[in-house]
């Protein structure tokens, strides 16, 4: 197992090693011991699988308060994922990290509680999957908008296809300050 830096301190890739022949192929997709030894020891309640079409953008979520932690991977396709940190009182405030997650690389993507995430699917279906370290709460879900001007992230997509609830969702500026995750160094 790989762990890999991104330029967003916290946010991960994790390359597994993957045994392959003939017959398919075989990797660990979350090993607790080889993570610890990173520094990373989440530990998962919940475990979720979304499918989406070409186009479609899930995103920016998080909760506040009982923040999640993500681990996330694609099974089928390919998806192009995105992670930002919106802790108040971060140095990192408002910078995010993208990842390229396909089944052919086989990659995971750690986000940690406090930080937002969404992704876009590029190829014609993608399936894809995340452990996380709190249940869904109705009450603390909350989200901001995939293309706020202030983050200026680089989507590889110009007009997604998105929910209601993340269309009409907040720019970060707008979100109340009791409704941000705290940093806590």
């Amino acid at each position: 197992m790989k762990v890999i830096e991104t330029d967003l301190p916290g946010c991960v890739v994790i390359e597994p090693q993957v045994f392959g022949d003939d017959r398919g192929f075989f990797f660990e997709s979350f090993n607790h011991d080889k993570l610890a030894v990173h520094g990373l020891r989440p530990a998962f309640v919940q475990g979720n699988v979304s499918s989406s079409s070409r186009g479609v953008l899930r995103g920016l979520h998080y909760q506040w308060p009982k923040p999640q932690g993500k681990y996330v991977s694609v099974v089928e396709g390919e998806v192009w994922d995105v992670a930002v940190d919106i802790r108040r009182g971060s140095p990192h405030f408002g910078r995010w990290a993208a990842v390229l997650l396909t089944a052919d690389n086989k990659r995971h993507f750690w986000i940690p509680e406090g930080f937002a995430h969404g992704f876009v699917v590029l190829s014609e279906r993608a399936v894809f999957t995340y452990l996380c370290t709190e249940t869904y709460d109705r009450e603390a879900d909350a989200g901001i908008r995939w293309d706020d001007p202030d983050l200026a992230i680089d989507w590889p997509v110009s007009a997604p296809v998105l929910s209601e609830k993340d269309a009409r969702a907040p720019l970060l500026k707008d979100v109340a300050e009791d409704r941000l995750p705290i940093f806590v160094p």
